[in-house]
């Protein structure tokens, strides 16, 4: 049997060897390209810990990256960025699963084909259009007749509550994917017993979709972890530890972008804690990432 096998791959023709081989080659670059970052950062970040403390680094509170003293904590960062994504969760979160439930159970395919398409349009909108709608509407049309001289035009509040409308079409999406994938035999079996229509979704479809649901939730949280252009209007770009969302922060994404925006020269310490700043973004990223994986095969439900 083996020796027919290999025959049998002898005789394929050229063309299916060579269709091959640009696949091999095209899923081979997306891994190349991966290990390349990884190094790169690695790199970078190793010569920025030579210059300043690893345990200073990690533990600090103050961050001064252009002003003497210079201080990298990257808590002040860390925190920013953490705040903003958690308003964002908070916001994005129910949005997109009540979306995701009203498109599979509620909705029929004439409102779903025109709703559906019309919410995954706001995951298109560019996200520094976004930060402009924060700072030109939401901070001081609607925010401020609020908390009035409490908030002020850069806050973490707003920031968050952009970059949760820009996760919801994510959640949304994966979720009612999710939902739609539950065989309809255990929605007619919930109905036989008497069931209501919430009690079946309450009871049956969201725990049968739960893998589903939970990868989309972390997968968004990836996403606002690593937003970049929408803070950077809407949050501000004061590094501080803060906990307040009415304050301005600064998050890693939006440190990167002053960086290369400034004037630093390449090899300074400035330069080299974007380095490290982005080693951190990544390794958040990556366990956030690998966090949905589990779930989802912590979880996954054959049918």
């Amino acid at each position: 049997m083996a020796a027919g096998q290999i025959q049998l791959t002898r005789r394929r023709p050229w063309s299916e060897r060579i269709i091959e081989a640009l696949l091999f080659a095209a899923a081979s670059l997306g891994v190349l390209t991966t290990i390349g970052i990884v190094v790169l950062l690695t790199y970078q970040t190793v010569q920025f810990f030579q210059i300043v403390n690893l345990i200073d680094f990690l533990t600090g509170t103050v961050w001064s990256a252009s002003i003497e003293p210079y201080k990298f904590g990257v808590l002040a960062l860390v925190s920013g960025t953490l705040l903003v994504a958690t308003i964002a969760m908070i916001i994005g979160t129910p949005l997109g699963l009540l979306s995701a439930i009203l498109l599979s159970e509620y909705s029929s395919n004439r409102v779903r084909n025109i709703v559906k398409p019309v919410l995954e349009t706001i995951a298109g909108i560019p996200t520094i259009v976004l930060g402009f709608f924060a700072i030109n509407f939401l901070s001081p049309d609607v925010l401020k007749p609020i908390f009035g001289d409490d908030i002020g035009i850069f806050s973490a509040l707003a920031g968050g509550i952009v970059v949760g409308i820009l996760i919801t079409p994510l959640i949304a999406s994966i979720s009612e994917d999710a939902m739609r994938a539950v065989p309809r035999g255990l929605r007619e079996g919930a109905y036989a017993m008497g069931a209501t229509k919430f009690e079946v979704v309450r009871k049956v479809v969201l725990p049968a979709a739960v893998s589903g649901v939970m990868a989309s939730i972390v997968l968004a949280m990836s996403r606002a972890v690593g937003e970049t252009m929408a803070v950077v209007l809407a949050v501000g770009t004061r590094p501080q530890l803060t906990f307040n969302p009415l304050e301005s922060v600064q998050t890693m994404t939006a440190f990167i972008v002053q960086i290369t925006q400034g004037e630093t020269s390449q090899g300074s310490v400035q330069f080299l804690s974007l380095f490290a700043v982005a080693m951190v973004l990544f390794v958040i990223t990556f366990a956030l990432n690998l966090a949905s994986a589990w779930i989802v095969r912590r979880y996954r439900t054959a049918y």
